[in-house]
């Protein structure tokens, strides 16, 4: 069951100065292949564990969506965190994506992409309304909206929120 709706018009308010949106996913370009597929996923499902029990790596909050290409939306403290969780040998990320490249990267069965984008705070502006705890309002902070803060243009760090 899905969390409850919170009603009313909210922006996300980070308490940093940036923050780290990593996107990330697979495509099943021959869905047939799936015995190549379910490895990659429950090898997702691992670190997400792992993050979840180390919140010192720095991910902050995630969503995901699946079908014949998945994506994962994610927010991290900064592209370090980022990077070290990466190549941390201790980490369940490193062994899945070195199994990937020796055993099915190049052969066109899976695709696999990210992006890495480390925004300014100041250069994003966000809102939810009556949603549930979403995206980088649910990754880190959220408020009303108020006064000063009803438009995109007063959201772009030109003004900031009211706080309540």
């Amino acid at each position: 069951m899905g969390q409850s709706v919170i009603p009313g018009r909210f922006t996300a308010v980070p308490e940093t100065e940036t923050v780290t949106v990593f996107l990330i996913g697979m495509r099943a370009n021959r869905w047939w292949k799936f015995g190549k597929l379910l490895p990659m996923s429950t090898a997702m499902a691992r670190m997400l564990k792992h993050l979840a029990a180390t919140p010192e790596a720095g991910l902050l909050g995630f969503h995901s969506w699946f079908g014949r290409t998945t994506l994962m939306l994610s927010y991290w403290e900064s592209p370090e965190h980022l990077q070290r969780f990466a190549a941390d040998r201790t980490a369940p990320h490193l062994e899945p994506w070195r199994k990937f490249m020796r055993e099915s990267a190049g052969s066109g069965d899976i695709g696999v992409w990210h992006e890495t984008y480390q925004v300014a705070v100041r250069d994003q502006e966000s809102v939810y309304s009556d949603m549930p705890p979403f995206g980088l309002g649910a990754a880190t902070k959220s408020a009303p909206i108020g006064r000063g803060a009803n438009t995109a243009r007063q959201r772009l760090g030109r003004q900031k929120p009211a706080k309540v």
